[in-house]
Formats: structure tokens, C-alpha cells, sequence
């Protein structure tokens, strides 16, 4: 089954997507070499470019988003208009810059998607001596949110052998420490987390949960808008729902 095609997802992802631990990216920065205000970035797998543009208001030298998408990158360059920040069109696996360009190289959200040995090759190569490579995951916690339990209740009982692809809190989260400094490519790997809590309305609520493209593919159309329908219903319309987020970051130096 595909999960990767996000093109219909463009609009929901760019409006309704929670960004990440502000802390984080603070100790993310601390940990380069080079002083933010002289600093290069590359954001891979950038989507509508919401961590990239969280580094870009840190004054960093250069910030590029590398996004395949067409639709999330058109929707990324339109709500970035303000910032300066170059977009290219790119992978993982192959991206579109020359080598030993930049300071640091992330994905966020995204490395999940990407051919380990292929995408950590790739970023050694444009990353420069002593650059890191960081990637990084924004899952919600649902021990601390029994909303949040009772609608995934409800999601594995319309479909109870789905299978999620956000490897936020699974999946190559579980060992990437050990997959990178078994790598002959990087060392020193930095692991951090801070959690945050955004207010949500009602709406923004649902838009994330309609963001969520692993949710949609399995489900099918009718059994996501019965999905839907129940979050609808089992949230008030006054209500402000608090969401609370755990930011998970591994940062690696080049060898």
C-alpha cells in the first residue's frame, strides 16, 4: 500500500500541521559549530516547510527546503514568501546541491520515508566537515490525553490491523541511535526531546486528524469520514482541546 503521495494532503498540511519544540531547535543550533547567523541549512523532505521555517527564523545564513512533492512544495513556497528560504525540487536520495554546502541537513517528519543507506550517504555528501545531520519526529502523546485514546480506540476498531507509518514514537525511531554510529559516515549522536502543549480549536483539531494522510489511505473514503464524524461529534464546538506534543531529535556529526 502507497502512504507517500501527500499531494491532496497539501492545503490540510500546511494549515493545520502543530510545529515542533521551539528548546529543541535551540540545542539543535548549540550544536553545530558554526554561530547561527552563519550557518547553512537544508531541510529534506520539507513538506509545506513548517520546520523550515522554524530554522529560518533564527537568522540562519541560508535556509533551503528540498521538497518532492509539487503540491506540498507550492504550498510551502506560498506560506514562506516573507522568509528567506530557496526551494528546490528533491529527495532524500538525491539532493539537487553541490557537495559540502551546508552546516546542517534535517528532515523532519520525513526520514521515515527515506532508503537509510541511500539518504545518509546523500547528506554526508553535502554536509561540510563537522556539520550534522538531524533528523526528528513530532508525535502526540496519547498517555497524557484521553481524547486522544478514545479516538484511537475508536480508529482501531474500524480497522484494527492498520498499520501507521509515522515512526515518531516506532518503527526506525526505536534504533536510530545505533543505526547512525554504526555507520561509517557519522559520530557523536545527540539524542533530544521536549514536550509542548498548543490550545487547538475545534477546527485545527480536526484539520490535523485530516492531515494525517496513513489514516486516509487505509481507511478508504467511507470509513474516514465516519472517522470524522466522530471526532466531530465527540468534541463541543466551544471547546479548546490542549494537544500535547513530544519533539524527538537525533543529531549526528559528519565524520
Amino acid at each position: 500500500m502507497d502512504f507517500g503521495d501527500f499531494s491532496s494532503l497539501a492545503e490540510s498540511y500546511g494549515k493545520y500541521r502543530q510545529g515542533y519544540a521551539e528548546s529543541v531547535l535551540t540545542a539543535l543550533l548549540s550544536l553545530l559549530g558554526t554561530p547561527p547567523n552563519r550557518a547553512e541549512a537544508i531541510d529534506v523532505g520539507a513538506g509545506t516547510g513548517l520546520w523550515t521555517r522554524m530554522i529560518a527564523s533564527r537568522g540562519l545564513a541560508r535556509v533551503t527546503a528540498v521538497e518532492p512533492n509539487d503540491a506540498m512544495r507550492a504550498v510551502g513556497e506560498d506560506q514562506t514568501k516573507s522568509l528567506q528560504i530557496t526551494w528546490l525540487k528533491g529527495s532524500g536520495e538525491l539532493v539537487p546541491l553541490n557537495d559540502a554546502c551546508c552546516d546542517m541537513v534535517s528532515m523532519a517528519s520525513s526520514f521515515h520515508w527515506v532508503d537509510f543507506d541511500k539518504g545518509t550517504r546523500e547528506f554526508h555528501r553535502i554536509l561540510r566537515p563537522g556539520g550534522r545531520f538531524v533528523a526528528l519526529w513530532n508525535p502526540r502523546l496519547p498517555a497524557t490525553d484521553p481524547l486522544l485514546q478514545d479516538i484511537q480506540a475508536f480508529l482501531k476498531d474500524l480497522m484494527p490491523n492498520m498499520t501507521r507509518r509515522s515512526s515518531g514514537l516506532s518503527g526506525i525511531s526505536e534504533q536510530l541511535t545505533d543505526m547512525l554510529e554504526s555507520s561509517d559516515l557519522f559520530t557523536d549522536t545527540v539524542y533530544l526531546e521536549g514536550r509542548h502543549t498548543i490550545a487547538l480549536t475545534k477546527q485545527d483539531y480536526i484539520g490535523v486528524w485530516r492531515s494525517v494522510n496513513d489514516v486516509q489511505v487505509q481507511l478508504g473514503a467511507q470509513k474516514f469520514a465516519k472517522f470524522m464524524r466522530y471526532i466531530d461529534e465527540v468534541i463541543d464546538n466551544d471547546r479548546q482541546v490542549e494537544q500535547t506534543y513530544l519533539t524527538r531529535a537525533w543529531s549526528s556529526q559528519k565524520i
